[in-house]
């Protein structure tokens, strides 16, 4: 089964109705009807949640948030282990530190992909299954 591994660009496309959004919004019915499943990493949940505060406030931001997550998606918590490997990814790769994260939870398995707009991956795209959505 494949495990769709959301950053917060694919969310905010989502969120936004931007190129790519029809795309999250098919991962979301089949992760619903058991035909996979999705995650998120804290750090990535954390900077769709100030994003969104920042730009609508922070009533409009909870109420994105919570109406908006399906209860399909598991946020994954930073670890101890996970954020090592981050940073190395960081440092060795010229990622975000964030975007690290992300990675490093697409690497699990090859049932990963990870699934974004942000097209600082592609110099990492080995390393990965990497579905990128549409340039705006």
């Amino acid at each position: 089964m494949t495990v769709f591994v959301l950053d917060s660009s694919a969310f905010l496309r989502y969120v936004d109705d931007e190129a790519g959004a029809d795309r999250v919004g098919e991962i979301f019915i089949a992760c619903v009807q058991g035909q996979g499943e999705m995650r998120i990493s804290a750090l990535q949940w954390g900077e769709i949640a100030g994003k969104l505060r920042k730009r609508l406030g922070p009533a409009s931001a909870t109420r994105i948030l919570e109406s908006l997550i399906p209860q399909e998606l598991e946020i994954i918590p930073a670890t101890g282990e996970r954020a090592v490997r981050a940073s190395a990814l960081r440092l060795e790769r010229k990622i975000s530190y964030v975007d690290g994260f992300a990675l490093d939870l697409a690497m699990e398995s090859g049932a990963h992909v990870l699934v974004t707009a942000d097209y600082d991956f592609k110099p990492v795209a080995e390393l990965a299954r990497i579905e990128f959505l549409p340039a705006k």
